[in-house]
């Protein structure tokens, strides 16, 4: 996935979008466009005392408001006026501000923290890193057109509970933001940029809604071996939803990964497709689920979820409407990962029957040989009834 993952973050955001509705001045369309954002995947609307009124109440529960105060005397007056709820109410809130005095003091009443700052040189780039540590969140801007200072915060900061929040100060430079989205598949969390013009807003929500799709990792394997081993129970997955050429099932017989195997969407030339199933191996196989978990293809049932999984990583998921198993004769087919790393899968022995080629076009498994490069999930061995553990494990 290209979030990382841990109890420091946020699981359930995948990508921090942050609104700053100081941007909202310059249009008389402020709401619409508000709405659009918070509808289209922002997680974050930063409010100021002279916006609060007028957008907060467009702001829904489960997004995080980011109060933004200027100095201790702000402070004072948004406390004395109870601009942020207490207790209960107080729901999702954080107080944003370049001044630490700021931020202790809302610390001090349980709010999360967000320290704002420009790293224009090696001492504010440093600060960021050093007094960011300290906060929940890190909402950093660079004057230079460069993403190395970003990178570095990232690296500094990727073993702590800080996200780091790249803004982004000109409300058209959609570019910059599309970048920084690239930059999070390594590790940054979040970006703060607030289009004003729908066309830039429509790019930047396509892009985020990518960048939060999940995903699981394809790594390319390469066939070391494949062998007729006789006859065997084999199960076909028969989803209640079509696959689209570019998609299919991960399958393996260990907890070390499995191969993409194809689903009838290709040409047969005795059959008509049937492009709701995978042929998906021996019943004893583990078949890869949402939230990295597995099942054995014998424990599969109508309504059981399903992972369908892209050629690029991305996945869906999608309802079981049959199992269907037979006697078939079975191939074993072994694979070998650039780190040394082995995986295998036995599948019917059948030429209609295909796994996806490194570059995502379907290879009959009877024409394998060792040395064609396959897509492949490599996953840490060792689980108990789908989970992972950290277990000591040898499957063969």
């Amino acid at each position: 996935m290209g979030t990382r993952t841990g109890d420091r973050k946020d699981s359930a955001i995948r990508v921090h979008a942050w609104y700053d509705t100081k941007t909202l001045d310059q249009t008389p369309a402020g709401e619409r466009l508000l709405a659009r954002a918070v509808d289209g995947g922002y997680s974050a609307v930063v409010l100021h005392r002279g916006t609060l009124e007028r957008y907060a109440p467009a702001v829904p529960e489960h997004l995080t408001r980011v109060l933004y105060v200027h100095d201790l005397a702000e402070w004072k007056e948004v406390s004395d006026e109870r601009l942020v709820p207490e207790g209960d109410e107080r729901g999702r809130w954080a107080v944003a501000s370049e001044d630490v005095a700021v931020l202790d003091a809302a610390s001090d009443t349980g709010l999360d923290t967000c320290f704002r700052v420009s790293a224009h040189d090696q001492d504010s780039l440093l600060a960021a890193i050093g007094v960011g540590r300290a906060h929940r969140y890190v909402l950093v801007r660079f004057p230079d057109p460069t993403n190395i200072p970003l990178e570095l915060v990232i690296a500094e900061l990727q073993s702590s509970r800080t996200v780091v929040i790249k803004e982004i100060t000109d409300p058209a430079d959609s570019d910059d933001a599309l970048v920084c989205l690239g930059v999070m598949e390594y590790g940054s969390e979040g970006v703060l940029f607030s289009p004003v013009d729908d066309t830039v807003l429509d790019t930047f929500l396509g892009a985020v809604h990518n960048a939060a799709a999940p995903r699981v990792e394809l790594s390319v394997a390469t066939i070391v071996r494949t062998a007729p081993v006789g006859m065997g129970h084999r199960s076909c997955i028969d989803l209640a939803t079509m696959f689209e050429p570019t998609e299919g099932m991960i399958i393996g017989s260990t907890s070390q990964g499995g191969v993409l195997c194809c689903p009838e969407v290709f040409f047969l030339p005795y059959m008509e497709l049937r492009p709701f199933r995978v042929n998906a191996g021996a019943v004893h196989s583990y078949v890869y689920a949402m939230d990295d978990r597995t099942n054995y293809l014998s424990e599969l049932r109508a309504g059981s979820p399903a992972m369908v999984v892209g050629t690029d990583g991305r996945v869906r998921e999608a309802p079981v409407g049959r199992i269907k198993t037979e006697i078939r004769p079975l191939r074993l087919i072994e694979a070998e990962f650039a780190g040394g790393e082995r995986i295998n899968v036995l599948m019917q022995d059948d030429w209609h029957v295909r796994v996806f080629s490194e570059g995502g076009e379907p290879l009959n498994i009877t024409q394998l040989k060792p040395g064609d490069r396959v897509l492949a999930h490599l996953s840490t061995p060792g689980r108990h009834v789908g989970i992972p553990v950290d277990e000591t494990i040898s499957e063969v």
